[in-house]
C-alpha cells in the first residue's frame, strides 16, 4: 500500500510539475474517474483477458514441466530438443503474433497460445535447471540402495527441483498477461489489450490508463496467488 501511495503521489507530482494536458498524461484523479465511469466495460474486458491468461498459464506450465522432465531423463532429448527451445526464444514474440492470429483466428486460442509461448521456456528452463542440480549426496545414496533411474527421477530429483519450479511459475505469472495482451493488440475484439487500443484511437487516454492499471493490478494479484500456491514448494529446501 505504501508503494502504491508513493507511486500515485509521484504521478500527480509529475502531472502538476510538467503541466501536460490531460490528453497526453491524465492525473490519477482523472484516471480513477474514468475507471469508475467505465467499470462495467473494464470488468467485461478484464474477464476475457483473465480467461486467456489462466488457460495459457495452465497449459504452458504443464508443457514446461513435462518437457523439463523429459529433457532431464533423456540425453538424446537434451541433444535434439534443447537447441530448438533456445532457438525459439530468439524469435521476437511480436513477429509470431500475426502468424498465430492468421492460423488460429481472432478468438480466444490465438491469445492463449501467445501466453503459452511466452511462459513455456521460463518454466521449462527453471525446472530443468533444478532437476539437473540435485545434490550429489542424494543421488549417491539412491544408487547405493540400487534405486532405478525412474525412481531416482520421480522420488529424488523431482522433489529436489520443486523450489526451482516454483521460481519458474512465479515468472510465468508475470509474463502470461504480456503474451495475452500482445495477442489482443494484433487482432481481437475483446480484452484489455483491445480496450487500450480502442481508447487510444479515440483519444481517451484516461480510459487507456485505466485499462492499463487494471491489467497491472491483475498481474500483481495473479503473481501473489502463485506465490501463495508455490510457497510450500519453495519451503522444501529449508527441510
Amino acid at each position: 500500500m505504501a508503494a502504491a501511495a508513493f507511486a500515485i503521489a509521484l504521478w500527480q507530482l509529475v502531472v502538476s510539475a510538467t503541466g501536460l494536458p490531460r490528453f497526453i498524461l491524465p492525473g490519477p484523479a482523472r484516471v480513477a474517474e474514468a475507471w469508475w465511469q467505465n467499470r462495467t466495460l473494464i470488468a467485461e474486458h478484464t474477464l476475457v483477458t483473465a480467461l486467456e491468461v489462466l488457460i495459457g498459464l495452465a497449459i504452458g506450465s504443464a508443457l514446461g514441466v513435462a518437457t523439463a522432465i523429459h529433457l532431464a531423463a533423456s540425453r538424446i532429448a537434451r541433444v535434439l530438443v534443447q537447441p530448438i527451445l533456445v532457438f525459439t526464444q530468439a524469435l521476437p514474440v511480436f513477429a509470431l503474433a500475426p502468424i498465430l492470429t492468421l492460423w488460429l483466428g481472432f478468438g480466444l486460442w490465438s491469445k492463449v497460445f501467445m501466453a503459452v509461448l511466452i511462459i513455456y521456456f521460463p518454466v521449462t528452463s527453471a525446472f530443468f535447471d533444478g532437476l539437473m542440480r540435485t545434490p550429489q549426496g542424494y543421488l549417491d545414496l539412491a544408487r547405493t540402495m540400487q534405486a532405478s533411474p525412474a525412481r531416482i527421477l520421480w522420488l529424488i530429483r523431482v522433489p529436489a527441483a520443486l523450489p526451482s519450479l516454483a521460481s519458474g511459475l512465479r515468472l510465468a505469472a508475470v509474463y502470461a498477461p504480456i503474451g495475452a495482451v500482445i495477442g489482443e493488440w494484433v487482432g481481437a475484439s475483446r480484452g484489455l489489450g483491445y480496450l487500450m487500443l480502442l481508447a487510444n484511437g479515440r483519444a481517451r487516454i484516461d480510459l487507456m490508463f485505466a485499462a492499463l492499471l487494471t491489467l497491472g493490478l491483475f498481474s500483481v494479484l495473479l503473481h501473489g496467488a502463485i506465490v501463495c500456491l508455490t510457497r510450500g514448494l519453495g519451503a522444501r529446501n529449508a527441510r
